[in-house]
């Protein structure tokens, strides 16, 4: 049987202001009756700027996002949206996963107002399941990907900035990992009708560096926007590559040892408090570690993160405490036979990425002492 490739993304992706206000025109594609999963944070705006236009030809009747995107969570939504005709996820990752999971077991079509641009999940086919204490359980793959992605920035530009920056996190991954995906020739992201998942392709790879270029050349000037709350062309290019581009390179082009890396550092209590990005930030120095890349190359990275204001060591991600056991445990869950880690051009086993673990921290914390010294 010939070798499949293949890259998915979002039927459309689109980017305005003050797009929220226009959920229920677009809805109108997908039917009549809305369900709505969101944040609590966002509710009031909700109510005030998109409720109002289902009163006339549709209706929309919405949940609360409790917190946690578990199968515990996916099936009390499951159960109250009855017999809605399409699904619509307005928050962060967690919440927007909920809504992807509760469209792909009705069956229904998805639509996605990110609220951060903090992971790749507004445009992909998959839903990260954890289990309801925060630990990593899976990762769901669903039928398709999102039938509309709004991108609204002016609520983008108005949310925190250490969210941004952990959505800067995220895709500069996306290249590395991508690169590591290609020369291997490993699983992309994307589920073929087989069940089996494609290889990538050059489109995706295409993307995925593509996105790393516009976060060098733009996220730095970006976070200025985003601590002033004002929109401008430098934010909404780097939002195009951490919404999109990161997305779609990630699952097109596939994920490696920075994204297994940071499912293992979900069993670690002290990071609870730490975003999806600034975990997979480290992890992708750890995978930089273990490919012994150009310290050239590792310093461009370091000098990205610090200039969004990203942490870098352990303890700066929330670690109080280093304990070897537990660190192990970290290691030997990022090389699941499951998980992506496998797609490294090597073989990576639970010595070697502990191993890199360790000098990935050293070596952060002496480049934290450099440039403190200036």
């Amino acid at each position: 049987m010939s070798v499949i490739k293949g890259i998915a993304s979002p039927t459309k992706f689109l980017m305005q202001a003050d797009a929220l206000g226009n959920l229920a025109q677009h809805g109108k594609a997908y039917g009549a009756r809305a369900y709505l999963i969101c944040d609590q944070f966002i509710m009031t705006r909700v109510e005030q700027n998109a409720l109002p236009g289902f009163i006339d030809e549709q209706s929309a009747a919405y949940g609360v996002f409790g917190g946690q995107c578990s199968d515990r969570e996916i099936d009390s939504h499951v159960e109250a949206a009855g017999d809605a005709d399409y699904i619509v996820g307005i928050g962060g990752g967690k919440t927007l996963d909920t809504a992807k999971a509760v469209a792909h077991y009705l069956k229904r079509a998805v639509l996605i107002v990110p609220t951060l641009a903090s992971t790749d999940a507004p445009c992909t086919a998959i839903s990260v399941i954890y289990n309801d204490d925060g630990s990593f359980n899976r990762y769901l793959f669903l039928a398709k990907n999102p039938d509309l992605v709004l991108a609204d920035t002016r609520i983008l530009a108005e949310q925190p900035p250490r969210f941004f920056a952990a959505g800067v996190g995220d895709g500069l991954a996306t290249y590395f990992e991508a690169r590591a995906c290609f020369t291997a020739q490993r699983d992309n992201l994307v589920l073929g009708n087989d069940g089996k998942m494609l290889k990538p392709t050059l489109m995706g790879f295409a993307i995925a560096r593509t996105c790393y270029e516009t976060i060098r050349k733009y996220a730095a000037q970006a976070m200025y926007a985003v601590n002033s709350k004002t929109i401008t062309a430098a934010l909404e290019n780097t939002i195009e590559a951490t919404i999109y581009m990161s997305a779609v390179g990630a699952e097109s082009g596939g994920c490696a040892a920075a994204h297994a890396i940071h499912n293992g550092m979900t069993l670690v209590h002290d990071l609870h408090g730490a975003q999806h990005g600034e975990k997979v930030v480290f992890g992708l120095f750890t995978q930089l570690v273990l490919e012994a890349a150009p310290m050239a190359e590792i310093e461009e990275v370091v000098d990205i993160a610090i200039s969004v204001g990203l942490p870098l060591t352990l303890e700066d991600l929330g670690l109080k405490t280093f304990r070897e056991h537990e660190w192990r445990q970290v290691a030997h869950a990022a090389c699941d036979v499951n998980d992506t880690v496998h797609n490294m051009p090597f073989a990576v086993t639970p010595e070697l990425v502990y191993d890199a673990i360790i000098a990935t921290d050293a070596m952060l914390r002496d480049f934290k002492t450099k440039k403190a010294q200036g």
